[in-house]
């Protein structure tokens, strides 16, 4: 079984997705960490196409059923930190704009959840990489409630990560390819003011339902 959630930054989607893959044993697929490793990868290599170094890096998601987040490896180096940094996020979003770079780590994605359950999230798993998947969630809050979130998680200030957070808004939602929108048939799900735990029970319902 397939479980795609989607939604903005700072909507809950890595949080949600972790905390369901262990409430379901099934894998967690974090998509923003593909990105982010092409990011660190363009950030070293600048003079380099981005979408070229997206085929030619080898990207390990290390992590079993129901446990969770794992390591991030790229070219057999654990980058889990490090594509965590504001100017990897920052780059993360740009190189997501190529579309070379998102057929190549699409191909990639689309590999790994060939077999097996998973709870993938991202900002086009539901409308591109993965539409057939049997549950599409599209998560969301309001957009001061986002800022908050992530500025808590970062120990960044919110008025700026919320400037942040608007530009890349509209980035991801104008970008010419998988631009960011609900996946038809998903469940728009608005996680302003609920827990983890609630957001978690009502998607691992769903699941169950089907």
């Amino acid at each position: 079984m397939l479980i795609a959630i989607d939604g903005p930054a700072g909507a809950g989607k890595s949080t949600v997705a972790r905390a369901l893959a262990g409430r379901l044993s099934f894998t967690y697929l974090d998509s923003g960490a593909m990105y982010r490793c092409v990011a660190l990868a363009s950030l070293a290599a600048p003079a380099r196409e981005a979408a070229e170094l997206a085929r030619e890096a080898k990207i390990e998601l290390s992590g079993e059923p129901g446990v969770g987040e794992g390591t991030v490896r790229l070219d057999e180096r654990d980058v889990s930190d490090e594509i965590r940094s504001p100017e990897v996020s920052e780059a993360a979003s740009l190189v997501a704009r190529d579309a070379g770079v998102r057929e190549a780590l699409v191909a990639k994605q689309r590999e790994l959840l060939a077999r097996g359950d998973w709870v993938a999230e991202g900002r086009d798993i539901g409308t591109v990489v993965a539409p057939h998947a049997e549950l599409k969630i599209f998560l969301t809050a309001d957009a001061g409630e986002r800022a908050r979130r992530r500025a808590s998680e970062l120990g960044a200030d919110a008025a700026t990560v919320l400037a942040e957070q608007t530009m890349r808004d509209e980035r991801d939602s104008a970008r010419e390819h998988s631009p960011l929108r609900a996946a038809p048939g998903a469940v728009t799900l608005d996680t302003s003011g609920l827990s983890v735990e609630q957001v978690v029970e009502r998607i691992a319902a769903l699941a169950v339902g089907l």
